[in-house]
């Protein structure tokens, strides 16, 4: 595809929308709806055979939701991925991690949106205090093993599609180690 132009429809400081008008490869135009978005980092905190998951209300589904801790920060867009996970896990969890290890990318919904994430693993963990942004104040966080995890995945319990793509990157690391 080739893109003949673009316009903004939509913006606010978290996203913008815009309209691409492209030529496809047979020659037809048509219109692409793109959601940008900046960059997120998702971070799995383990310590033994225990996670740290968080819960808050997600406004679209009308739902509260555990899941990893994770964001963004528009206005700091060029801050490295690493400090942004610990950025995040701090603000979250009030965590800090000796270790952090990159686990891959994720591409929220590449048929929409150029948002994409980076997975950390983070380990050598000690306990602080949470510096949440005012939108998180409803915000819980809290230790569950991993087979808990698990199951609350099997039940729908755990539905955010990061947090379980997350939990896979996590798992084919384990794998490959000797």
């Amino acid at each position: 595809m080739e893109s003949l132009g673009t316009r903004q429809v939509y913006a606010n400081p978290w996203m913008t929308v815009r309209e691409d008008e492209i030529k496809r490869a047979d020659g037809s135009s048509g219109i692409y709806g793109v959601v940008d978005k900046p960059d997120f980092a998702l971070i799995i905190p383990l310590d033994g055979e225990r996670v740290r998951l968080v819960e808050q209300f997600r406004y679209p589904i009308g739902l509260r939701r555990w899941e990893f801790p994770q964001g963004t920060a528009p206005d700091r867009a060029d801050s490295g991925p690493l400090e942004l996970a610990r950025r995040e896990l701090r603000e979250e969890t009030g965590l800090r991690a000796g270790r952090m290890i990159e686990l891959g990318v994720l591409d929220v919904a590449p048929g929409m949106s150029s948002q994409r994430g980076r997975v950390f693993l983070a380990t050598d963990l000690s306990e602080g205090f949470h510096e949440r942004e005012h939108e998180e104040q409803d915000m819980r966080s809290a230790w569950f093993p991993r087979a808990d995890f698990e199951s609350m995945v099997s039940k729908g319990e755990i539905s955010d599609a990061q947090s379980i793509a997350a939990y896979t990157l996590l798992l084919l690391h384990e794998h490959s180690q000797p």
